[in-house]
């Protein structure tokens, strides 16, 4: 049998081990959750569209200027030797996951995974051309004719045209957007630049317009161990088997026949407008990504066929049993202080930072040496790196034994540029009666002269001959 001939592959058992992809055409939905997921929508498209625009202090508010090696974030600059912010920033971005995660399953994969985000515009935009989910199924299934293909032809020139704009703001946050803008327009872009724009345009048109659900579904790892971070407490969407079963379609026909039923009719609204296409009422499944668009359904269901909301809602599965629920647990005010705590390490540390940086290597040749004149010297290189907007002219001074100093001009003034490094060696003397131990501990100061905050009083040793 050739593929083309079959559906799906079986296994020995006659169970199927590939099943052909069907497309799920999802049911617009109105609600509460609705509502906030739209909201989200705007509001992170509007800031990933938006913020590129801004200009803040002559510069553009957000850059990651890699050919200067400079990255702006509104009025802060930072450069390689703060990349340790970016980790700092990457563990508390984690541990947020792990406890969202904990406290109501999978908020981010509801309302703010881009992939979600970005569906949902491309949804939108498939609902303005094509109509909504029943609609777009029968203009699939019918006939292919010229109306067919204007349709398709029509809703396709628009994603390519969001996604190219998805692709060029991507490169805006790495070149200078307006300057990007006129290159574009007059197609002087560029090879990495055309080759980015396109490139992430491409991944958006296909992730958000054809892949949807099954990225969700096959290619994210957060579906797969997302349940180690559940417990029984943890909020999830969740169908109430108790009240629902059993389903009934006629729940009148069925009472006056004296036959017990529950709140559950069966319409298959909630599967419907699930952008995975499970059904909830078969239980929690890895595919859910918490969007809770079956919840505002069921709601309306429910509220029609004058029946208490929450047959599907956020709930956990102690609620569920009848037992205690207990949402503010120990896990999560754990979850709480390390993300506290961290956070505010990260703005102390951004708060105090100074942007300058000394590395200092002592010249690992020889221990010391014993000048003409009987002063005990060591050799050291210092790297000057000057990580603000503006060249400064650095003094360099010596301290921490008596009499010490620099061999040559004191004080030592260098003047490095703006983002810069620059090797200074060094040679430091002392008079051999100063020395009470074979290794003492120095301190080279850098001040610099036209802006005295930015200062550095870092640690050195210098080695020598004990004195009797």
């Amino acid at each position: 049998m050739s593929s083309n001939d079959a559906t799906h592959t079986a296994d020995a058992n006659g169970g199927e081990l590939y099943q052909k992809h069907k497309k799920v055409y999802v049911r617009e939905v109105h609600g509460l959750f609705a509502t906030l997921r739209n909201t989200a929508m705007v509001v992170l498209l509007g800031l990933y569209y938006g913020v590129a625009w801004i200009n803040w202090d002559g510069h553009q508010a957000v850059l990651f200027d890699l050919p200067a090696r400079k990255f702006y974030l509104f009025g802060l600059v930072f450069w390689p030797q703060d990349f340790i912010y970016l980790s700092a920033l990457l563990i508390i971005a984690a541990i947020a996951l792990f406890m969202f995660t904990s406290l109501a399953g999978r908020l981010w994969c509801g309302y703010a995974c881009p992939q979600t985000v970005w569906t949902e515009i491309y949804m939108l935009m498939e609902r303005w051309i094509e109509g909504d989910g029943r609609k777009q199924r029968k203009l699939d299934q019918g006939k292919h004719d010229a109306h067919y293909y204007r349709v398709k032809i029509t809703k396709h020139a628009l994603w390519l045209a969001f996604s190219l704009w998805t692709g060029f703001t991507f490169v805006g946050y790495f070149t200078p957007i307006r300057e990007l803008a006129h290159n574009f327009i007059t197609w002087n872009l560029g090879p990495w630049e055309a080759f980015w724009i396109f490139f992430y345009g491409f991944a958006t048109y296909g992730n958000a317009g054809f892949l949807r659900e099954q990225v969700c579904i096959y290619m994210c790892p957060y579906a797969r161990f997302q349940s180690a971070m559940f417990d029984r407490d943890t909020l999830v969407i969740s169908y109430d088997v108790k009240r629902g079963e059993p389903r009934s379609r006629k729940p009148k026909k069925n009472a006056a026949d004296g036959e017990k039923t529950g709140d559950c009719v069966d319409c298959g609204l909630c599967v419907q407008v699930c952008p995975t296409g499970i059904d909830i009422r078969n239980g929690l499944q890895y595919q859910c990504i918490g969007c809770a668009a079956c919840v505002d359904i069921c709601d309306q269901v429910m509220e029609k066929i004058g029946k208490p909301k929450g047959l599907i809602r956020y709930t956990t599965e102690n609620a569920l049993e009848g037992k205690p629920t207990h949402i503010l647990r120990p896990r999560l005010f754990v979850y709480i202080g390390i993300l506290t705590l961290v956070t505010g390490l990260l703005f102390w540390a951004i708060l105090s930072r100074t942007p300058l940086e000394i590395d200092i290597i002592r010249d690992r040749s020889a221990l010391y040496t014993e000048n003409q004149m009987g002063l005990i010297e060591n050799v050291y290189r210092l790297k000057v790196i000057n990580m603000d907007q503006h060249p400064h002219d650095f003094e360099i001074t010596v301290e921490g034994i008596e009499g010490i100093s620099l061999v040559g001009k004191s004080p030592l003034v260098v003047h490095v540029e703006s983002g810069d490094v620059v090797d200074v060696p060094v040679r430091v003397q002392v008079d051999p009666e100063s020395i009470h131990s074979r290794s003492t501990q120095i301190f080279f100061n850098v001040l610099a002269r036209d802006r005295h905050e930015l200062f550095r009083h870092e640690p050195a040793r210098f080695l020598g001959p004990v004195s009797r």
